[in-house]
């Protein structure tokens, strides 16, 4: 061990010190424990809610969705399939869809009817698995609508009972010549759940060949829904369609269906990082009050040290080791804490949430290792500034200015 960082940890013990620095850099052990707990905690449910969204979203929304660049359809041409089959991807399913307006016996509601391959849209969603009465099945006369639980909720129907989709082509036609607009009868198979009531309020599902029917697509698709082996491969796989299907397709992965709303995330999960490191900042100030008065206080030992041999170096290390010996200290444990309560929520939910109105029974947690490090370089950084300049004056001592009155 170096005589510096001996004579550090020497001066953060020494009893002979005054007492109201003591206590002042007490205080900034705290602070920084206090700050350093607090962003690992923080950080950790916005990883958790993040987690959360995702795993609702991306659940019922393909990973990877293909769109055509002008217009609302576009043929499944052999491009198209072959640049699925190049890029790797897990599965694909094309789909129809428009709004329409659903009219049961209790009410109406105007909705998204998208209509699937019930073949292949359990490759790319998870809507089928979502389905918590009946079944997902459009029946052998394709007359089957599987709706949210909400939408079910709103017009008053349950599996089995009928309900009629309005399609909106045509409706200028029906206005000037009084002709009936496109519509047709469905019997509800099914009652899906997503967890997410913007879904559960505004999707139901029928027969991409009904569908087709009803808002006239011939030989179209609004678009193709493909899911991947790994989510986290989607901008490269997005990437890669891009350049095989050209410039007539819009090629979207499931972080671009959500931009806005994971934008937003991100600048408070950010905001919430750079306050909450203000509360080290403010521990750090009164750490440069606490070294500082030290260097004055060891102004003699400074003197003798420097008339021993010691150099400018040398007494900068010094001070700078004892300036991170209390960043360690501090950062370390809260460190800790910040892990300790992290993991007895998720063990134990302290901290629960009412099951009526949130879709998870406590506040969500997630620890990221990445947040440790990235905490425990910015506590430390700021630790090290705070014991820069009171280093560097103690450095700039001469010997006998520092024990001339001594």
């Amino acid at each position: 061990m170096s005589f510096e960082k001996f004579i550090a940890r020497r001066y953060i013990r020494s009893k002979q010190q005054t007492l109201f620095i003591n206590i002042i850099m007490l205080v900034s052990v705290a602070g920084v424990t206090v700050g350093v707990a607090a962003l690992i905690i923080v950080l950790s449910v916005f990883n958790g809610f993040n987690k959360v969204v995702t795993d609702v979203l991306v659940g019922f929304d393909p990973h990877v969705r293909i769109l055509p660049n002008q217009g609302k359809s576009f043929q499944m041409t052999d491009t198209v399939n072959h640049a699925l089959k190049e890029a790797g991807v897990k599965g694909w399913s094309p789909y129809v869809e428009s709004k329409a307006l659903l009219v049961s016996k209790n009410g109406n509601r105007v909705a998204m009817v998208k209509g699937v391959e019930d073949s292949t849209i359990g490759t790319v969603s998870g809507v089928r698995q979502s389905t918590v009465a009946g079944k997902f099945d459009f029946g052998n006369d394709r007359s089957g609508i599987i709706v949210g639980l909400a939408l079910a909720d709103r017009l008053g129907i349950i599996v089995g009972s009928q309900l009629t989709v309005i399609s909106p082509v045509g409706i200028d036609a029906m206005i000037v010549q009084y002709t009936e607009p496109e519509m047709r009868n469905f019997t509800v198979t099914g009652i899906y759940d997503s967890r997410n009531k913007e879904y559960d309020t505004h999707y139901a599902f029928v027969s991409i060949d009904v569908a087709r029917k009803l808002f006239q697509y011939p030989k179209t698709v609004s678009g193709v829904e493909v899911r991947l082996s790994n989510i986290k491969e989607s901008e490269n796989i997005k990437l890669s369609l891009q350049n095989m299907l050209g410039e007539n397709y819009t090629v979207l992965s499931w972080y671009d269906l959500h931009k806005d709303l994971y934008s937003v995330m991100k600048i408070e999960r950010w905001s919430a990082y750079i306050i909450l490191c203000l509360i080290i900042g403010v521990a750090t100030f009164n750490m440069l009050g606490s070294l500082t008065m030290g260097v004055i206080e060891k102004r003699r030992d400074i003197g003798i040290l420097k008339s021993l041999g010691a150099n400018n170096k040398s007494i900068l290390r010094l001070f700078m080791f004892e300036g991170l010996l209390v960043g360690t200290v501090g950062t370390g444990l809260g460190l800790v804490i910040g892990l300790a309560v992290c993991y007895l929520q998720i063990e134990y939910q302290l901290f629960p949430l009412d099951p009526n109105v949130y879709i998870i029974p406590a506040i969500p947690v997630d620890v990221r290792w990445s947040d440790f490090l990235a905490i425990g370089c910015a506590s430390m950084l700021l630790c090290s500034l705070a014991a820069l300049y009171p280093a560097r004056r103690a450095a700039r001592l001469t010997p006998v200015d520092a024990i001339r009155w001594e």
